[in-house]
């Protein structure tokens, strides 16, 4: 493939990054967005402003777009690849949002997956009568640290050195990272999706701080630096007993999860002898504030695409889960929502009754294209 074409689909903090940050590198970028509000200043004035700290490596300025709008069928036509970047909450209404419009050429990358995102791509787009699925693909996390900062401007706090992603089927990898290299050499192959599922590391970070923080949350309406000062050495214990589980849902399917602690280095150099010096140690953590609700997608979103088909995997295969369990009650209690019933489970996913080997064959090696 030649530079690729890019379809950004979603307006938010992400999106509006990538977007930008594509435009600047010198890619045709469409944008789609589920609502026009969030397009309306960035149609008006053609394009987004992309804002970097001072030294940041990340080229600032004007970046053109083409079609911006939230009919699929004026954005997605004529791109080579399509970033979904959006809450893991909205994969399902994009997935049927382009049923019809897809083709079987393109690859869909969804930045990230979260937990179990191309799985229930794949599931969805079939079930709206796609025939001919495109190469879907996840990433591990998503590539920037970064914040919608105005109607049409964004800025991008830091850039991840190294972001795994993989292809559904896993054996398609290499042609999803032959695309994205293009634009970012970060992108590195990983071995099938139930990794990039597993080695979903954010979920380490959000609900649960967000949890501890929750009164400091509603009473400064997020007036704190998140990471840095939402994590202590106490909260930082608690994740790590969270990441224990996770690892182990992991090894249950055979899959070597790379711990959050191993991570941090990974993606941003920042090292230490245990998981809260780590945390302050990750210089693309300073500024980010906190939110200034719990309405936010730290638990709307992590809660049910994240740490619900952590819990319902490992319940299929014989994993117990207290300690992510506790977090999804007392978040459910805290937002007054049952995120039980809205959750990813392996039902959802397309994955239920699987054995281990049935699932690693799916993931590896069957081709997904034909329904």
């Amino acid at each position: 493939m030649e530079k690729p074409r890019f379809c950004v689909l979603g307006a938010g903090h992400g999106g509006t990054a990538m977007a930008a940050h594509l435009s600047l590198k010198g890619f045709e970028v469409n944008l789609w967005n589920r609502s026009d509000a969030r397009l309306g200043p960035i149609r008006q004035v053609g394009g987004i402003e992309l804002q970097t700290p001072e030294h940041s490596t990340v080229e600032a300025g004007f970046g053109k777009l083409g079609a911006v709008s939230t009919d699929c069928s004026e954005v997605v036509p004529g791109c080579d690849v399509l970033m979904v970047v959006l809450p893991a909450t909205g994969h399902r209404e994009v997935a049927k949002s382009i049923a019809s419009c897809v083709q079987e050429a393109q690859i869909v990358v969804l930045n990230p997956g979260r937990t179990g995102g191309a799985l229930e791509f794949a599931h969805v787009l079939r079930e709206a009568g796609c025939r001919k699925l495109p190469l879907i693909a996840e990433t591990q996390t998503f590539i920037y640290a970064s914040r919608a900062v105005g109607p049409a401007q964004a800025k991008i706090f830091a850039v991840k050195n190294s972001v795994p992603v993989a292809a559904l089927p896993g054996f398609r990898t290499c042609e999803v990272v032959a695309a994205l290299r293009h634009a970012y050499p970060q992108f590195v192959p990983a071995t099938n999706v139930l990794r990039t599922s597993m080695d979903n590391v954010a979920v380490m970070f959000h609900p649960a701080v967000m949890l501890v923080n929750s009164a400091r949350i509603e009473d400064t309406h997020g007036d704190f630096e998140y990471y840095l000062q939402g994590v202590t050495p106490s909260v930082a214990a608690y994740l790590e007993e969270m990441d224990n589980e996770r690892i182990r849902v992991a090894e249950a399917m055979g899959i070597g999860a790379m711990r959050v602690r191993t991570w941090l280095y990974t993606a941003y150099d920042a090292a230490g002898r245990d998981l809260n010096e780590a945390i302050h140690a990750n210089p693309g953590y300073k500024g980010i504030m906190a939110p200034q609700s719990l309405m936010h997608r730290y638990i709307l979103e992590d809660v049910p695409c994240s740490l619900i088909p952590m819990i319902s995997i490992g319940e299929q295969y014989g994993v117990q889960t207290p300690t992510m369990r506790a977090v999804v009650h007392l978040c459910s209690l805290l937002i007054g929502r049952d995120f039980w019933q809205e959750g990813r489970t392996v039902e959802t996913m397309g994955i239920e009754g699987l054995s281990v080997r049935e699932l690693l064959r799916l993931v590896n090696e069957e081709a997904l294209s034909d329904a």
